[in-house]
């Protein structure tokens, strides 16, 4: 069995044990299951956590750079270590913006920019994750890395210091260094306090299941989203004998179809992800038992 399960993650939960109790209800239900997870949410996070089963998490690849939709919550005056409420205060003090100040410096941050990761992050640096340096104290520097932020909204100010914020960016865009860089431009600190993330590529909040509906599910079928439904790819369509001549180790030049990438099927099934070049045809991702 392949496919995807779209879990709304609770906050205070590792995304680790989140995939591990997926797994063990899976595997309850259908036997020996696989399961791999489309980016960390921190444990104070919450929201969508798409899950490939078995071989749809090969096709994890094609979706990683998809857009993603977060709503966050800055709270103006203070910064962590961390960035976020569960770090140690190591700045405070400042004076929080007005809705004016904040709404005036947004839209220096949409499009391609520079962004410093966070210190407690899994960039790598000096062999090691950034994180297991920090909590050991070591003094070492990120490099800013290009990130794409889509769009930046002030949604509302909820107390004399809190804001919360609307982020629609590209994959590797760390939000918690958003709210850090909007402060640093009004010459002052910010901590994230609240994070929810909304949607994942295709993967959004409002269709997604609870992690409690899904566990206490009797059965999880109807959770399981079809492995070809997450691809925007155009369909190619094998016959038998051409499909069998793959599976014999052929190659197949005769293919009629435009240079292209393409999900592949035969006889109503998804063999998964197969590129066209001069009338060639080569499956690159298979997510089927061949």
């Amino acid at each position: 069995m392949n496919g995807f399960v779209n879990i709304i993650k609770p906050q205070g939960m590792t995304s680790a044990l989140c995939v591990m109790l997926c797994r063990k209800k899976l595997t309850k239900q259908f036997g020996k299951t696989k399961l791999g997870h489309m980016g960390t949410l921190d444990p104070m996070a919450s929201g969508v956590l798409p899950m490939g089963i078995n071989q749809s998490s090969r096709l994890f690849d094609y979706l990683l750079d998809k857009t993603k939709v977060y709503v966050a919550t800055f709270k103006f005056g203070y910064e962590t270590d961390t960035l976020d409420e569960t770090g140690t205060v190591i700045d405070s003090g400042y004076r929080t913006p007005t809705e004016e100040e904040i709404e005036n410096v947004l839209s220096g941050f949409i499009g391609e920019i520079d962004q410093i990761p966070p210190k407690y992050s899994a960039k790598c640096v000096m062999g090691k994750r950034g994180y297991e340096l920090a909590r050991r104290g070591v003094d070492f520097t990120l490099e800013p890395k290009k990130v794409t932020i889509i769009d930046l909204k002030l949604i509302e100010k909820t107390s004399d210091d809190e804001f919360v914020f609307y982020i629609k960016c590209k994959g590797g865009t760390y939000v918690r260094s958003i709210g850090r860089d909007i402060a640093y431009t009004l010459e002052t600190k910010a901590t994230m306090t609240a994070l929810d993330r909304v949607e994942a590529g295709i993967f959004k909040e409002s269709s997604a299941v609870t992690l409690d509906d899904f566990m206490e599910a009797d059965d999880v079928t109807e959770f399981i989203i079809p492995s070809d439904d997450v691809l925007s790819f155009d369909k190619l369509v094998l016959e038998k004998d051409v499909a069998q001549r793959i599976l014999d180790g052929y190659f197949i030049d005769e293919i009629l179809y435009p240079d292209g990438t393409y999900r592949v099927y035969s006889e109503n099934t998804f063999w998964g992800v197969g590129i066209v070049n001069e009338k060639k045809l080569k499956i690159v991702t298979y997510v089927r038992d061949i």
